[in-house]
């Protein structure tokens, strides 16, 4: 049976009275990428390209969706993002994949979410370089970090990054372990989610996961 694009649950959660909804996207067709776009922060160098490849290994199957940056275009604090076109949610749990390709300057990404635009958003990001796993906003195209835990990974597996956010609370996961807890106002409203990585940093997804606790 073939794979569908995207499988969209709808429920009412009787219990509790909240609407909530799950998106899967398994990045295992060309069709999945027009639902996004690419951009930069702060229109910093050019933009990355985003693409399907191949992967025997990918969570979800045989591909897995791959960021490019331009080295000699894309360094320092350039943020490559893709964004999700025609998402709004507030209250949310966000379930991907990543796995570092390579990368002199960078290495890793992660997810975004409650997006304004692609100078608006907070994120949560793996470095291998580093060894660690980062809370970040980004206002006006500039980076704040909230939190940060020490984490030591293979950048050559597949690993999982879970981030759920409900009001002002923010609990970020690794490979299953609770890492990150912050609260922070800084963005209240609701907004689109996406994927991050940085500078020259060439990184694979795949399997985003979206539950929408509120809309």
């Amino acid at each position: 049976m073939k794979k569908f694009l995207i499988v969209l649950f709808l429920s009412f959660l009787f219990s509790s009275g909240v609407w909530a909804s799950k998106i899967i996207i398994p990045f295992d067709s060309e069709e999945e990428l027009r639902f996004f776009y690419p951009a930069q922060t702060g229109n910093c160098g050019t933009l990355s390209n985003w693409h399907l490849i191949s992967d025997i290994k990918a969570p979800s199957g045989r591909k897995a969706l791959e960021v490019v940056p331009n080295p000699r275009t894309n360094y320092g604090s350039c943020f490559n993002v893709f964004l999700y076109r025609g998402f709004q949610a507030k209250d949310l749990k966000i379930s991907v994949w990543v796995r570092a390709v390579k990368g002199r300057e960078d290495q890793g990404g992660g997810p975004i979410w409650r997006a304004k635009d692609a100078n608006n958003y907070y994120v949560v990001r793996w470095n291998p370089q580093e060894n660690n796993f980062r809370l970040y906003y980004v206002k006006n195209a500039r980076r704040k970090m909230l939190a940060s835990a020490k984490v030591r990974s293979n950048p050559h597996k597949w690993h999982r990054i879970v981030v759920e956010q409900r009001g002002d609370f923010i609990k970020c996961y690794f490979d299953g372990h609770l890492l990150i807890q912050k609260q922070d106002r800084t963005f209240s409203d609701p907004g689109t989610i996406g994927l991050w990585s940085k500078a020259d940093a060439q990184t694979a997804f795949d399997m985003l996961e979206i539950k929408i606790i509120s809309p």
